[in-house]
Parts: structure tokens; C-alpha cells; sequence
């Protein structure tokens, strides 16, 4: 009897282990199934705000607060833009002061806490940049799905695609640079952002999925006028497009993949996420578990999502060993792994979907470049 009692015993606290096992991997998979568009990654610190005067804000010293470039600057209910970190200007120890190029929107005040976004502009093409666009509806697999539209002269458009904790406000640190060029641009809201329609689970796919909202921006694109397009694409965005040249049956449309900061091994991004939210190593791969089991995502974690989907049209990657949610490494693998049509653009010290930031006409200077055959 006292055998069968210590089994039972020792089966409950295995059951009760493994659930709570189940438990704690779904909640760190949240990190990314749940990202919220538009709001920071939890591998973004905060920041305390300790004072502004005219054109210069003091931040909490920070590695995040001391990178080169321009960002935007985030609160809750706020966003300014930064500029340089301003070395010569007096200030303590513990802090870093930059310069305070506007504040877009709201106040900032002594004790707020903000944060760094690549998203430098907020609003619409209009109020932001200050150019004509039209607000479209691209019916997609779901629904109607969101997207701006900004006209140009030439029969190639340029499809935006964002990626985790952004929207396509992302896309007008490019857009007045392509429509100096006259490219027609289309800034897509996809799948699970504001005013899109949700997937079945209200979950993020990390763009296994969401690729078919990228399928039916080309074939709006094409029914209004595109001749070819090229697929812009930030984060998972990047991996809906990889997906979208592999799997979309408008693909021949595809000229050119411009690809920034891209999540080629989503367990990995996964990992990434769930460890920023301070996940204990050990329950790392239940998160991955958790995720596969929430979304069907598998794969071969080895190999990236291009590697595996196959890739045969020119790509320009901008990607940077400071990212520490979509690992440079994977790239770089890529660029190495089709000489000839991948091209890898550089960019130090800067974080996940911020590749512009640091130095926006180097950026813009090498999109140039790889955009101008394809016209």
C-alpha cells in the first residue's frame, strides 16, 4: 500500500512539474507570438528621462541611450526625435545627453520613462512627410487590410513590409527617399495590426503565414498598374518576403528583395525574446515547444528560411552583429551562400529593425545602388 501511495505521489508531482513546465513555455513564447505592433521588444530598455533644454535631452547612460544616429524617442503618450550623442555638453556620469531634434507628439518631462525606436516619424505620409498618398484597402486571404499608397512615375512599386513591434509608420524612414527616385510605394498593415484582420489565434506566424498578406499586396500592385515590384521588408517582415518569392504564385512579378534586419531562423528569434524577458536557459526550448505546438511552426532550425525556401532574385540584406533578436551570423551565411545575388550591407552598432538609423544616407546611398538596375 505504501508502495502505491509513494507512485502516486511521485506521478502528481511529475504531472504537476511537466504543467507547470507547459505553463512557463507558453507564457515565454508569448515574447514573440504576442509582440504588439508598435511597441518596444523586450530586448528594448527603458529609459528615464533627466532633463531637456533647448535641442538637448538627458537619458539614463545606457548602451542603447549611447548609440550613433537618429531615433525616435518613445513614451507613453509621447515620441520626439534624437539626433548625436552630444559628448561635450555637461552632464553626470550616469547619464548621456543627445541632441533633441523635435518632439513630434506629446511632452517630455523629468522622470519619464522612454524608450529608442527606429520609427522616426509618426502620423500618415501626409501630416509626416508631407506627401500625397491614398489610404487603400488590399483585399487580403482574412479581410481588408490597410495600406498607404504613395504614387510615382515608374512601373515598379516598392511593397513595404514591417516586422515585430513596428508598424508601417517604419516604412517613412524610406518612403520620401523612394518617391525621390518615383517609385510608387505601398506601406502595408498586415494580419494583426490595428484596423487588419487577426489570424484565427491572434497570434504572430513570424511571417509563415502572414506571407500571403505580402501575395496579395502584389497582385493589388499588379492590378493597378505594376509592371514588377520589389519587396521591402524589415524583420519578419523580411521573412514574408523570403517566403513570398519562394511560395506566391505572382512571384515572377518579384524584381529585387531588400531585406533589413531579417529573422531567418525564427527559433532562434524566439530564444531571443523569451530570454530578454529574463526566461531561465533551461526553459528555453519549452518556449520553442510551446510555439510550435500554439502556431505549427517547425522547420529545420539549421537552416535559414531563404536556405530552405530556395532564392533567385537579387537581394540587398542591411543587417549588423548588434542585433541581438536575428542573429548577423545568419546573413552573412546567406550573403556566402549565393555569391552574386546577395549582397550584405554592414551596419555596426545598431539593434533589431534600425539598420537606417545609424547613418541614413549610407543606407539610402546603397539602396540606390542595388534600385537602379532594377527600374
Amino acid at each position: 500500500m505504501r508502495t502505491v501511495k509513494a507512485t502516486a505521489a511521485a506521478v502528481t508531482v511529475a504531472l504537476a512539474a511537466g504543467a507547470a513546465g507547459v505553463a512557463a513555455g507558453r507564457l515565454a513564447s508569448d515574447a514573440a507570438l504576442k509582440a504588439p505592433p508598435g511597441r518596444p521588444l523586450p530586448t528594448e530598455p527603458r529609459l528615464t528621462v533627466h532633463g531637456t533644454a533647448a535641442g538637448r535631452i538627458t537619458l539614463t547612460r545606457d548602451f542603447a541611450s549611447l548609440r550613433p544616429g537618429t531615433y525616435g524617442l518613445a513614451g507613453d503618450g509621447s515620441h520626439a526625435v534624437v539626433g548625436p550623442v552630444l559628448d561635450a555638453t555637461p552632464h553626470p556620469a550616469d547619464t548621456v545627453v543627445r541632441r533633441l531634434e523635435r518632439v513630434t507628439h506629446g511632452t517630455l518631462e523629468p522622470g519619464d520613462h522612454v524608450w529608442l525606436t527606429p520609427n522616426v516619424h509618426i502620423g500618415d505620409p501626409a501630416s509626416a512627410l508631407g506627401l500625397d498618398h491614398a489610404d487603400v484597402d488590399v483585399p487580403g486571404e482574412l479581410g481588408a487590410l490597410p495600406a498607404w499608397f504613395v504614387p510615382g512615375a515608374r512601373e515598379t512599386w516598392v511593397i513595404a513590409v514591417h516586422g515585430l513591434g513596428a508598424t508601417r509608420e517604419l516604412a517613412m524612414n524610406v518612403m520620401g527617399f523612394l518617391h525621390r527616385l518615383r517609385f510608387p510605394v505601398l506601406a502595408l498593415a498586415y494580419r494583426g495590426d490595428l484596423g487588419a484582420p487577426r489570424s484565427a489565434d491572434g497570434l504572430n506566424h513570424l511571417g509563415e503565414t502572414e506571407w500571403r498578406d505580402v501575395d496579395a499586396a502584389i497582385r493589388y500592385a499588379v492590378r493597378y498598374g505594376a509592371q514588377r515590384v520589389v519587396l521591402l521588408g524589415w524583420s519578419t517582415g523580411a521573412a514574408m518576403c523570403l517566403h513570398t518569392t519562394a511560395r506566391s504564385a505572382v512571384r515572377d512579378r518579384v524584381r529585387g528583395l531588400v531585406l533589413d534586419s531579417p529573422v531567418l531562423d525564427w527559433q532562434t528569434t524566439l530564444r531571443a525574446l523569451a530570454a530578454a524577458r529574463r526566461t531561465p536557459h533551461a526553459l528555453l526550448p519549452l518556449a520553442v515547444r510551446a510555439a510550435q505546438g500554439r502556431t505549427g511552426l517547425y522547420g529545420d532550425p539549421g537552416r535559414s528560411a531563404a536556405e530552405a525556401d530556395g532564392l533567385t532574385v537579387p537581394t540587398l540584406v542591411f543587417h549588423g552583429p548588434g542585433d541581438t533578436v536575428a542573429p548577423w551570423r545568419l546573413s552573412r551565411r546567406l550573403a556566402d551562400s549565393h555569391p552574386g545575388l546577395v549582397s550584405l550591407h554592414t551596419v555596426q552598432n545598431a539593434p533589431h529593425s534600425a539598420m537606417w538609423n545609424p547613418d541614413p544616407a549610407g543606407y539610402q546611398e546603397a539602396l540606390r545602388r542595388f534600385l537602379t538596375p532594377l527600374m
